[in-house]
């Protein structure tokens, strides 16, 4: 991979991004990771939903954001643990839970809208896929207070739309998706980025009749 390289790592909670990511910066990659020690508004959103959600979203937005303007001015491969494009996920999956009304979410998306034409859009996006149970059983091993009241049905819902944002944001970037339970090490994980962004294209061939 001889130019430079923008690579976003999806998933669900727990699934694995931070591992991977870290992975990737020894390799010698910039990696910019999820404002979790840094965001005042995690305890407090998983404490009550209703209240936070959009306080939560806006605040995420607005420092993914920021990271979106140092990768533009990055002259080396980097890797981002979640994209800015991914908060939608969570935005539209509060709203349908109850957790974030309609206008809300609409001022939320007005909002990503106007700040998405001044962003770098990755190369690739690594979607990691793990079972809602698996992702569970990771949150709870890391032992994080905030997310303890993370359950079962949340990450469920979470991975519904997760489903559909594949599909959505693979018309624009390519998106290599990974079963996560399969790979042994994370070294194969690395190599399956590198193996699939070199696969990657966005032809395709017109079947025309005369």
């Amino acid at each position: 991979m001889s130019k430079k390289l923008y690579i976003g790592i999806s998933g669900l909670i727990g699934v694995g991004k931070t591992t991977l990511a870290k992975a990737l910066e020894k390799d010698g990659w910039k990696a910019f990771f999820e404002p979790v020690d840094t965001n005042p508004y995690l305890e407090l959103f998983y404490g009550d939903m209703v209240e936070n959600s959009f306080k939560m979203q806006i605040f995420l937005l607005r420092e993914r954001f920021r990271q979106q303007q140092k990768i533009g001015l990055e002259e080396c491969n980097v890797v981002q643990d979640r994209t800015i494009y991914e908060d939608s996920v969570f935005a539209r999956m509060l709203n349908k839970s109850g957790h974030m009304t309609d206008l809300d979410l609409k001022t939320y998306l007005d909002l990503f809208d106007t700040l998405s034409s001044l962003m770098p859009r990755p190369n690739l996006i690594v979607y990691l896929e793990v079972e809602p149970e698996e992702a569970l059983a990771n949150i709870k091993k890391r032992g994080r207070f905030c997310e303890k009241g993370i359950t079962i049905q949340y990450l469920t819902a979470l991975r519904d739309e997760y489903e559909l944002f594949i599909k959505e944001i693979s018309r624009v970037v390519p998106v290599l998706r990974i079963k996560y339970s399969n790979f042994p090490s994370v070294e194969s994980i690395v190599k399956a980025v590198q193996s699939g962004y070199d696969a990657s294209h966005n032809i395709i061939e017109a079947q025309l009749q005369n």
